[in-house]
């Protein structure tokens, strides 16, 4: 697997906050998991319900492989530990990252008609109301200590999505949106979690010239062969157009990230050669974009 990044590059644009650790928490039904989904789409790493124990170690770890990766943590009303030693955790941490607490929360009511709705239990067991009540005790001294309380009853999942980029990065430009290229071959199976996918096995295939076979869609030769086929002109301009109208209509709804797939059969020649053109294109705009040939030969 080939990845790399494209940066965008438009004069002005306002750079990257610092580091930054935010952790989620609050009552179980006010929307946690869709906040730290938000800052995942935003290159968060995030994880959810870690013991506290682990949390400086996961943080080593990372910054000592990322460099400058800002990380989410999930905390919920399960990790007792944390609880406790939220002060300990947050000294040790501040000393290298902006620690931020976001506390999310909403009307018993409300509470009570999501948990209907998903009917999955709460944590705490028993009756709905007694376990959001003995919940909003428990968390009181964490409520106290949030940088942030967020009332989330009338909010859709798409609007908490919104509010929280807001929140972690108050200064990002509203029209970014990262845009995810990965090649891929059918007989490996698609990726998951791909929101634009596109088949190119109707292509002419270079794995059957001999010149071309040991070659990758990387290559200046295999490219020039897939791209200079009639039908290979008329898909790009179509796929350049269906970009062109969908990624500015993405940014209006919110989104800060995009992954859109390319495959052919082994993921060798056709796909990398066309998601190289159209990262091509989308850097043309503006837009920062990230290339992984998930099964090129390497």
């Amino acid at each position: 697997m080939i990845q790399k990044k494209i940066k965008k590059t438009e004069k002005g644009r306002i750079s990257e906050i610092n580091s930054q650790i935010v952790f989620i928490t609050g009552l179980s039904g006010s929307g946690k998991t869709v906040a730290l989904r938000s800052l995942e789409d935003l290159d968060f790493f995030c994880v959810d319900n870690l013991p506290v124990s682990l949390v400086t170690a996961l943080v080593s770890k990372i910054s000592d492989n990322i460099r400058s990766r800002n990380i989410a943590v999930g905390i919920d009303i399960r990790e007792k530990e944390f609880l406790s030693d939220i002060d300990s955790v947050i000294k040790t941490l501040g000393k290298a990252y902006t620690i931020t607490i976001i506390f999310l929360e909403a009307e018993t009511d409300v509470l009570i008609r999501r948990f209907k709705e998903t009917r999955r239990p709460h944590p705490l067991g028993g009756t709905l109301r007694d376990a959001i009540r003995s919940e909003r005790r428990s968390l009181a001294s964490l409520r106290k200590k949030a940088d942030r309380i967020i009332e989330t009853s009338s909010f859709t999942p798409h609007q908490l999505r919104k509010y929280i980029s807001s929140i972690a990065f108050p200064k990002r430009d509203s029209q970014e949106l990262t845009v995810s290229l990965i090649s891929f071959g059918f007989k490996y199976g698609a990726p998951d979690h791909i929101d634009l996918l596109f088949d190119v096995r109707f292509l002419p295939n270079p794995n059957f010239i001999p010149t071309l076979k040991h070659l990758t869609g990387i290559d200046k030769a295999v490219s020039h062969y897939v791209l200079k086929h009639r039908e290979s002109k008329s898909f790009m301009s179509k796929i350049k157009d269906l970009l062109d109208f969908l990624l500015p209509q993405y940014v209006k709804e919110g989104r800060a990230y995009l992954s859109i797939a390319v495959g052919c059969t082994g993921g060798n020649h056709r796909s990398p050669a066309i998601i190289e053109a159209v990262a091509k294109h989308i850097s043309k705009k503006n837009r920062e974009v990230r290339i992984v040939h998930r099964d090129i030969s390497s």
